[in-house]
Order: C-alpha cells, then structure tokens, then sequence
C-alpha cells in the first residue's frame, strides 16, 4: 500500500483527507492572482471570480478562478474518472510521470486519482495535494476558514499524553476555559467519560469521539488545567477561525529596540486587514527584528501571502522577483513571476525569525522561502512539511465535482525549490531545533519557540538546549495517532 502519511494519516482516530476538511482545509493552495491564464479560450472555459479585493504586485487579485465546464454532463463514476483523467493529462505538473492505471479498474474516482498520482507520493512531491472535493467545501476555504466546531487544536507529546496546542478566542472551547496547554485526559461522547488512551485501544474513529459537524452537538471533556481537574461542556458552533491568534504585539528587550511578533494562524482573506493593521504600527515603531509565527500556519490564499511578503519585504526586496510560478512542459507560456512592491505599512526589517513546524506547508512556505535572500532569516521549532506546489480547481460540467489538481510548482527568486522534505532539509537555513511544549501563552517569553526566537535575536545564537543541526527521524512520537514517519507533525487536528 502507497504510504501517503504525511497528508493521509491512517490512525482510526484521524479522518481521511480531503474529504474530511478539517483536517485538509488549511493545505489548499490558490492560482496566482492578479492575471488571466491565455488558454482560457482555447479550452472554451468559465471563468468564476468568486470575490476580488486588492493584491500584492500593485493590482487586483482575485479569489482563483475555477475552470469549469469540462467532461460530460453525465456524473456517474464513469464519466468523474474521464473527468479526472482528462485534465490531469494536461494540467498535472508531473503528467508524464503518473502511473499507467486503467480507469476501470478503480470504483471511484477518488480511487482513481491516488493511482494516478501515487508515483508522486513516494517522495512526498504529491502526498494528496491532487483531490477531489465539492464547490462548497472548496469555496469555504478561501473566505475565513469557517467550520462547525469546538474551537480548538490538540497536540499528542512524545508520552502520547493529549495538549490543547491552541484555543481560538470566542470559540465555545476558549468561554469553557479551554487554554493552551490544558492537558486533554477524557471525553465524554454519551456513554462516560473514556479516556485519549482507550478511544485509541478501541480504534474509535475521531469523528466518534469528538462528533460530527453538527451545530449544538455537546461532548464533556475532562481536563487538567494548572494541576486542576475540570470537567466541562462544549457545544459545537459554526466559527470562523480568527486569523491572528491574540494580537500582534511589540516584545520589549532590555537595552534593545523591541521584537515584532505576529501569529498568523492562516492565509485567509479576513487576515488582511488585520496584517495591514499589525505591520502599520511596527512600521511606526521602526522595528528591524520581526518574529512570524507559522508553526500551525498549513497555507491557504496566494495573493494574501504576497500581500505579507510585500509588508515584510516590500522595501528590501522592492522591484525585485520574489517568486515564480512554473508549469509542466505543456504551459510553459503561463509561467508567472510576482516581484516585491511597496505599501503603506511596509517594514524594512533586517532580521526575521520564523516559528515553523511540519504543520507549516504550503503558502507559509513560499513566504519564507521567497523573503530569504533578501533578511537575515532564522526557522526556529522543527522542519516544515514540504509543499513547493500548488493547486487550481477544475468543475466537471454539470456536477458537484471538482477537481484541485497540483498544477506548479513554486521558485524563489533565485531559482530555489523543490523543498518536499522540507526547507529546513535543503540545508539553505540557519536553523535552530526547538521542541514545542504547547505550553505558555504565544508570544511570551515563557514559551519555548518564543524563547528560542528571542535568544537567537539577542545572542545570535541557538538555545543552549536546541539542536543547531535537525536530525530528521530520531524524534519519534508515541501515540499512534499520528504519522511516525513525519514525527513533527503534531498540533494539525481542528475540532
């Protein structure tokens, strides 16, 4: 069986992805914005700009496109897996190196397409980044991240002990007492409290323990929180996750300018205003040491992460290319380049440390990978996930089918990708090793990425108790409920 764990854990507890989109949902990547692909008329497409607002390279930039109108109207198995096999003919990035499956012999189309692409997997350049979903799931993805749930992600530690990794604010978790680095002991699903370590001997499926997405489902929940033992009651609602966790802030050092500190939680468009927000007042404060916190950060709309790249960037790198997009040998004629351009609240910082994890992919990637020969750039925490691709959506015509199919990869200016172990593997990073004890509020000096950052900014230099040089596959993690051979993925799972 092809191992894809790194995006499709198969632990009973966990959901398969991406039809469980609360686990996939942050991973979706968007079409370059701000131009219109040549072949659109050749191929007799709809174009359907689902909103537009203003992007980063001095112009519009739209929701991406989705070209639909393609295959048969008929949307039985047959015709889905025409469907899929037609345009990944033409669009895959790779399509000369998918593997040579007959359409009859799957059931599905889903089947169909993780046949196709497993070549790709095996070297984590498509670990189920190429799926099939709806419009609807895939449109919600690229507003605020909406969802019905609790409100809040859980980390599993080297013990296999359950944390909550993060608690989003006026969620039903949060106005429980649910905080960071609560400790999750038992849940309560309608039959008493079972405890993490049961469910798993059980091999309860996660939608069992924690419930489907369903508004007003309750589960009881029993926590340890500061040495204290709560048991409380949750009801789900529909949220939407706020993009910045807690408000960016100026961290004060003895003797030195302040630190700028940012988390973004993801590439939504309800984070630009608060980005603009944010980088305004640091500008104001002439900050030259800037940490960005992505550590939960799985990516999400293009143009929102041009619009930080321009305020992180915007000065340094100003005229200059940040990225590239780069197609198969079939549309080498679309490849695209998006150059830095100035705002309002652009920074012109010197030193920019990133807080990442395997959790970190995709678009948070691409604003890393991009900023870096232009700052000084330190990655603290451990490696990011290895997404140097993207996506565009394709609707079967007349169905509820569509199509997000890796269709370029992503370069920085330089020429630099091909990262999918990861940017911490490539060796290009000053890096320092840095465990996330999902404790402590974000941002504070008594949390450990934080303090690993700030020691770096004032030092120079990694943590006493870090590991300058990331030694991937000795960490292993002991609960079965996550992927062992990408251990660091941990604090991923939103309920």
């Amino acid at each position: 069986m092809q191992d894809t764990s790194s995006m499709r854990p198969e632990h009973p507890l966990l959901p398969e992805c991406p039809e469980k989109v609360k686990y996939c949902r942050l991973r979706v990547w968007s079409l370059t914005p701000g131009w219109t692909p040549r072949w659109l008329s050749a191929w007799g497409i709809v174009v359907a700009l689902l909103s537009a607002c203003g992007g980063g390279g001095g112009g519009s930039a739209p929701i991406p496109p989705v070209f639909g109108s393609i295959g048969s109207a008929s949307c039985d198995a047959t015709a889905q897996k025409q469907f899929v096999r037609d345009v990944a003919q033409d669009w895959y990035l790779w399509f000369d190196e998918m593997a040579a499956v007959s359409p009859d012999s799957f059931a599905t189309a889903e089947e169909y397409l993780v046949a196709l692409t497993a070549p790709l997997a095996e070297d984590f350049r498509d670990p189920g980044f190429s799926y099939l979903t709806t419009a609807a799931e895939d449109e919600a993805n690229f507003t605020s991240g909406a969802f019905v749930g609790f409100g809040f992600r859980f980390a599993v530690d080297d013990a296999g002990r359950y944390f909550i990794s993060d608690a989003f604010e006026d969620a039903p978790a949060f106005e429980a007492g649910f905080r960071r680095g609560a400790e999750l002991l038992a849940v309560d699903s309608g039959s008493g409290y079972t405890t993490m370590q049961e469910y798993e001997n059980q091999g309860t499926p996660l939608a069992s323990v924690f419930g489907d997405a369903r508004e007003g489902l309750q589960r009881g929940f029993r926590l340890r929180i500061d040495d204290t033992i709560r048991e409380v009651l949750v009801s789900k609602r529909e949220l939407d996750v706020p993009p910045l966790a807690d408000a960016p802030r100026l961290l004060e050092r003895p003797g030195l300018s302040p630190v700028a500190y940012l988390h973004l939680r993801s590439f939504t468009r309800s984070a630009e205003p608060e980005l603009d927000a944010a980088f305004a007042a640091f500008a104001d404060q002439g900050v030259t040491d800037v940490i960005v916190d992505l550590r939960y950060n799985s990516g999400g709309l293009v143009d929102v992460a041009n619009r930080l790249l321009d305020l992180l960037g915007g000065e340094i790198g100003a005229g200059e290319v940040a990225y590239r997009i780069q197609h198969n040998s079939k549309r080498q004629s679309e490849n695209r380049n998006y150059e830095f351009a100035r705002r309002t609240a652009t920074t012109a910082p010197i030193r920019i440390v990133f807080l990442t994890s395997e959790a970190t992919a995709s678009a948070s990637e691409l604003l890393i990978n991009s900023i870096e020969p232009f700052a000084d750039v330190a990655l603290i925490g451990s490696d990011t996930s290895g997404k140097a691709v993207g996506q565009y959506a394709f609707d079967q015509d007349g169905c509820d089918t569509r199509l997000r199919l890796v269709a370029f990869e992503t370069v920085n200016g330089e020429g630099f990708g091909g990262f999918y172990t990861g940017l911490v593997d490539t060796g290009r990073f000053t890096f320092c090793s840095v465990e996330d004890e999902f404790t402590g509020p974000f941002g504070s000096s008594t949390e450990s990425l934080t303090a690993g950052a700030l020691n770096w900014l004032n030092e120079g230099a990694c943590p006493v108790s870090a590991n300058s040089v990331f030694q991937r596959g000795l960490r292993r993690v002991a609960s079965p409920l996550l992927p062992q051979n990408r251990p660091d993925r941990r604090s991923f799972w939103v309920q």
